[in-house]
């Protein structure tokens, strides 16, 4: 009898942000040395996920970063400082990008609601007049066409 072999494959996804690389791994991929790697996460430039026995692990992104900075530092010729900086002010461009996104998708639909309600108010405006007795609001179209409103007022001197 033939036995048949079922073939199963999992697949995972990972995130960019799962640290899945030892510092060798890393290191290599960057072009680094791992030595540096720990110095740009005592600097603070990186900082990557720990094991749960405190092996260093390194994402994607973690390593993207790490290339980043190895840009600003060789082809730019910007020292440590500099790249913190410039890390610094791309944080800030990025929740200033979001802040303004929210606030415009905001101000949208604050002009949309302005816009309802100037419509509603065009439309009542031109279907509603005064009440007459009895209380009753009349369309314009029913109105009789010289309404007023009788004034009674006090004769001068008492």
């Amino acid at each position: 009898m033939n036995a048949r072999r079922i073939r199963t494959t999992a697949r995972i996804e990972l995130s960019d942000d799962r640290g899945v690389f030892m510092i060798s791994v890393a290191a290599e991929l960057a072009e680094m040395h791992p030595q540096t790697l720990r110095m740009y996460e005592q600097r603070g430039l990186i900082q990557p996920k720990r094991s749960p026995k405190g092996t260093r692990l390194y994402s994607h992104a973690d390593v993207e970063r790490l290339r980043r900075i190895q840009q600003l530092t060789g082809e730019l010729g910007m020292n440590l400082a500099g790249v913190e900086r410039v890390f610094e002010l791309e944080e800030q461009l990025a929740s200033t990008t979001a802040k303004v996104q929210r606030l415009e998708r905001r101000a949208a639909a604050l002009a949309a609601e302005v816009e309802r309600l100037e419509a509603l108010r065009r439309e009542l405006r031109a279907e509603i007049v005064p009440y007459v007795r009895g209380g009753a609001i009349v369309p314009v179209r029913s109105a009789q066409p010289a309404f007023r409103i009788p004034i009674e007022r006090p004769s001068g001197g008492a």
